[in-house]
C-alpha cells in the first residue's frame, strides 16, 4: 500500500506540473508556518499541496513512519477545482484516491 500511495503522490506532482500549477519557486518560510488549514491564510491550494502535502508525505513514507488514518483533502479539492472542468477533475481524482487510500486501509499502511 506504500508503494500505491507513492505513486499516487507522484502522479499529484505530475498532473500539477502537467498544468502549470507547479511553482519553481518556494514561498517564503513564514508562509509555510501557517497553523490554518491548508495554509489558507498564506497558500494558494496547488501551493500547499507542493510545499506542504507532497513533502510532508514523501518523509512519512521514506522514513517508514505511520500515515495519516484519515484524510479529507478531497472536499478542499473539490471546492477549488470545481470550474476547472479537465484539469480540475483529474487533480481531483487523483486527490481523492489518496484520500481513499489513507482513510480506508488506515491499518493496513502503518
Amino acid at each position: 500500500m506504500r508503494d500505491r500511495l507513492s505513486d499516487l503522490l507522484q502522479t499529484l506532482e505530475d498532473e500539477l506540473r502537467l498544468q502549470g500549477r507547479w511553482d519553481a519557486v518556494a514561498p517564503p518560510s513564514q508562509a509555510l508556518r501557517s497553523t490554518e488549514p491548508f495554509a489558507i491564510d498564506t497558500l494558494s491550494f496547488d501551493q500547499w499541496l507542493q510545499w506542504i502535502l507532497l513533502p510532508k508525505m514523501r518523509d512519512l513514507l521514506r522514513r517508514q513512519l505511520p500515515l495519516p488514518d484519515n484524510c479529507a483533502i478531497h472536499p478542499m479539492a473539490e471546492e477549488v477545482y470545481c470550474d476547472d472542468e479537465t484539469g480540475g477533475t483529474r487533480l481531483i481524482g487523483i486527490i481523492a484516491e489518496i484520500d481513499a487510500l489513507l482513510t480506508e486501509h488506515h491499518g493496513g499502511l502503518n
